[in-house]
């Protein structure tokens, strides 16, 4: 039999994008792996393994945030995961309804807040919610909820989770998104299956829908899991570098950028910044391994 020819087109479409991407990725990558393995001594750089390592997870100074942080980058998870989500699924299937009008009107006002800048995003809300010159205040005064009023982002137990809703106000649009075209991919047929057995309406979503869209809903908690962990510009916007009140709204980010790059007094040491991105990247990585095989387990229980 005759050999099928090389498709040398392939590679050259995608040569430019990989190199692009070794780069700005992979090689800083690997700088950043590299980095965390060596110390600086005396004005000079020091291979001493994973002694960055053990600094970061033993000395108490070191350990005490990067554990703050974790515990954070895990709640602000936990409330895109059980906020975010359910809601850009709620919204899509809403406006998947065939005898919805405006639909597209209503898709886009969602969508805008993610196009916004993170700046424009936290310096808004910290307008929004300042108990001084904010306009949350004379609202909840106007429907008597003013006793329930607190300056949400200037005290410890709130400030994350504050913050944490703002990002789910401007990111739902997202997984609305892509839960829609994920619905709107779902063959007729099989709805009209369903129509024939009596499956209609909400059992309609339940017992046919979803099931079928798990694979969207997958990756978009992948995506939700890596992308709150990198998550920096809006706590940066609103609490600054400290992360404050008192390292309550900290995460992985931040921590890292203070350390890196140093804030204030304190003195930026890019080995340990490497060592804390390590870590991350370590995370993220077990974090994701670990869901792919909790989604791909789930979804073979709802195969037909």
């Amino acid at each position: 039999m005759r050999k099928p020819p090389i498709r040398w087109h392939i590679l050259v479409f995608l040569t430019p994008a990989v190199l692009v991407y070794t780069a700005i990725m992979i090689i800083p990558l690997f700088n950043t792996l590299r980095l965390a393995l060596f110390d600086e001594v005396d004005r000079t750089r020091v291979f001493v393994g994973l002694d960055n390592f053990r600094t970061l997870f033993g000395d108490p100074l070191w350990s005490d945030a990067f554990w703050n942080a974790l515990g954070n980058n895990f709640w602000f998870f936990l409330i895109h995961m059980l906020v975010q989500n359910p809601i850009g699924i709620l919204l899509a299937a809403i406006l998947s309804h065939p005898r919805l009008r405006f639909a597209a009107l209503y898709r886009t006002a969602i969508f805008v807040p993610t196009i916004l800048s993170f700046v424009i995003v936290g310096f808004a809300w910290k307008l929004i919610l300042s108990p001084i010159w904010g306009i949350a205040p004379g609202m909840m005064d106007a429907v008597g909820l003013d006793d329930y009023f607190l300056p949400w982002l200037g005290l410890e137990g709130t400030a994350l989770t504050t913050l944490a809703l703002i990002s789910v106000w401007q990111f739902v649009g997202i997984p609305m998104m892509l839960i829609y075209a994920a619905l709107l991919s779902i063959p007729e047929e099989i709805l009209e299956a369903g129509e024939c057995d009596g499956i209609t309406g909400a059992a309609a979503f339940w017992k046919i829908k979803l099931p079928l869209i798990l694979p969207s809903i997958g990756i978009i908690s992948i995506l939700t899991f890596v992308g709150n962990f990198n998550a920096f510009d809006l706590i940066y916007a609103a609490q600054g570098a400290l992360a404050g009140p008192d390292f309550s709204t900290d995460i992985l980010g931040t921590f890292m950028y203070r350390t890196f790059f140093g804030f204030q007094l304190q003195l930026g040491d890019p080995h340990m910044g490497s060592a804390i991105a390590s870590a991350m990247f370590a995370i993220i990585l077990i974090g994701v391994c670990i869901y792919l095989f909790g989604i791909q387990t789930r979804m073979r229980r709802y195969q037909f």
